[in-house]
């Protein structure tokens, strides 16, 4: 029989005990999702050698990207239409098959495709965990799970190299698909056994064209950010016509949405000035975390020695610091209702940290690159959950599945820019400062591939020098730009307006302001968990 929980937000009435072992579920699910591609990068050299097609191995990446990214919102309006729970388990189904598919892949094209399949699915495990936690859990009560979800982040981080290094020495790269079906059988197990939501299914049709304009818009804007400056010039026909894509179908979705009955995201949502600062605050995260994680390590295995085995515990620093920090301002977040301060101070640590990692060269040890990387982690940590909490707070409950698609695509759109920018510039300054110090012919042979530590210690002392220096100058560049982004994020801050948390009472807002969508949301709130 399913009990109905109250909307009060104290632990006795949500049934705290069933409500952990449905987020343990949700936590699976979602280290699946962010494991696989840290999981999949250390695999890839051996998958090129076996299955060739060296070419394309960048859509390898690509197509699980693009499928992840466009399907985002489409899962979180089907969630809400009809029903958070059936859509959950649909996307950890596809998610396993393409897993399977992509395990069995017998050539680079069967591979590029399963790995597609495998992103669709992807797409539908990070919004339905946030979508059925923002069902599940009021506001104010959510704070005192972000620690979990932070574990879960540093753990995929941190963990993922390895164990995908583990799994392809001793078991094959196969398996680094395989490994997904055990672990997303347990998700779907207690999924289903333990998590029972209120069934709904509204009479509004799909919005077709609306869901095909944003996979346009969508696509084209990840392509730009994943070919520009790589496989195509910035000024070239293919970027140019694909920016223009871009626009031109961004503009048809705006308009579709304001003619659809049943839009996939609903604009509605963004006259909420809470909702469209933290989807900006959400994408400037996005930029600086994905730019931090691709280049800290590029920095300390070409710089100052590091092995590339240990790449995810190079991170170490700056995980921990988020992790903690995001238990700390959950913590504070539930006990006061407060949270305006979050964001303020995670935007100035972010700028500071960026900024410090700017500082470092050649002479920088591993203790104060740590050190700078806690600064950032500690920002991150501060951002994190708050973004989405806050976002969710600010939609009513039927809003709940658009409002977490629409917050994390916008920061999975941020990651993808921030590495295209950051490495156009990173590779623009080594190129540059490899050629200031060899001349134009030496540079282009050092530089022409991305040199581990073994690699390094085999150059004359005279290359290995000027490489490291380029690769110093080149984090320099992208780490500044990191820092002026992210000075946006702490002035959007400022305007946060601090609405009560659902589940506060009447005392839960620093302004003593009504939430502006309590009364609307009530009626809807935590009907849920059986047991």
């Amino acid at each position: 029989m399913v009990d109905k929980v109250k909307p009060a937000g104290t632990s006795e009435e949500a049934k705290p005990r069933s409500v952990r072992v449905v987020l343990m579920a949700l936590m699976i699910a979602m280290l699946l999702a962010m494991l696989d591609n840290m999981i999949i990068g250390t695999a890839m050299p051996t998958i090129v050698g076996e299955l060739g097609g060296l070419e394309h191995l960048s859509w390898v990446v690509t197509a699980y990207t693009l499928a992840t990214a466009a399907s985002t919102p489409i899962w979180g309006k089907l969630g809400d239409m009809y029903g958070r729970k059936g859509s959950f388990l649909t996307s950890i189904v596809i998610f396993l098959i393409g897993s399977a598919l992509s395990g069995m892949a017998q050539d680079m094209g069967q591979l590029i495709g399963f790995r597609a399949v495998q992103g669709l699915g992807a797409g539908g495990l990070m919004v339905g965990v946030m979508a059925i936690i923002g069902d599940l859990i009021p506001p104010r009560e959510r704070g005192k799970y972000q620690g979990m979800m932070a574990g879960v982040m540093a753990l995929a981080m941190i963990g993922g190299p390895l164990v995908g290094g583990t799994i392809t020495d001793h078991m094959g790269w196969r398996w680094s698909f395989y490994i997904n079906l055990p672990l997303g059988a347990v998700a779907l197990a207690m999924v289903t056994a333990v998590l029972h939501l209120p069934k709904k299914r509204t009479q509004g049709k799909i919005d077709y064209l609306g869901a095909a304009l944003l996979t346009l818009a969508i696509t084209s804007t990840v392509l730009v950010t994943t070919w520009g400056g790589t496989e195509y010039a910035w000024g070239s026909v293919e970027i140019l016509g694909l920016i223009a894509v871009g626009v031109l179908s961004t503009a048809a979705f705006l308009y579709a949405e304001t003619k659809a009955a049943e839009p996939v995201m609903p604009l509605h949502i963004f006259r909420s000035r809470n909702f469209t600062l933290m989807s900006v605050i959400g994408f400037l995260v996005g930029f600086a975390m994905f730019g931090g994680v691709l280049y800290l390590p590029l920095f300390q295995q070409s710089v100052q020695g590091a092995s590339a085995t240990n790449s995810g515990l190079l991170l170490l620093p700056m995980l921990l610091s988020m992790m903690v920090v995001s238990l700390i301002a959950g913590r504070v977040t539930t006990s006061s209702g407060k949270y305006k301060m979050f964001p303020i101070a995670g935007g100035a640590l972010m700028v500071v940290g960026m900024f410090l990692l700017a500082t470092m060269d050649t002479g920088t040890t591993r203790l104060v690159s740590g050190l700078y990387m806690a600064v950032l982690g500690a920002g991150l940590g501060f951002l994190m959950q708050i973004t989405m909490l806050v976002a969710q707070n600010s939609v009513e409950m039927k809003d709940m599945g658009v409002a977490s698609s629409s917050a994390t695509l916008f920061r999975t759109l941020g990651g993808s820019f921030g590495v295209a920018l950051m490495g156009s510039l990173f590779t623009t300054r080594v190129t540059d400062t490899m050629t200031e110090r060899l001349g134009p012919e030496a540079a282009g042979a050092a530089g022409s591939a991305q040199l581990d530590a073994a690699s390094l210690a085999k150059l004359p002392e005279a290359v290995r020098d000027a490489y490291q220096h380029a690769v110093a100058a080149g984090t320099h560049s992208a780490f500044l730009l990191g820092a002026a982004i992210a000075v946006l994020g702490f002035a959007a801050a400022w305007f946060v307006k601090e609405v009560p948390l659902r589940g506060a009472g009447p005392a839960g807002g620093a302004d003593g302001e009504k939430n502006e969508n309590a009364e609307k949301a009530a009626p809807a709130t935590q009907e849920s968990l059986a047991h």
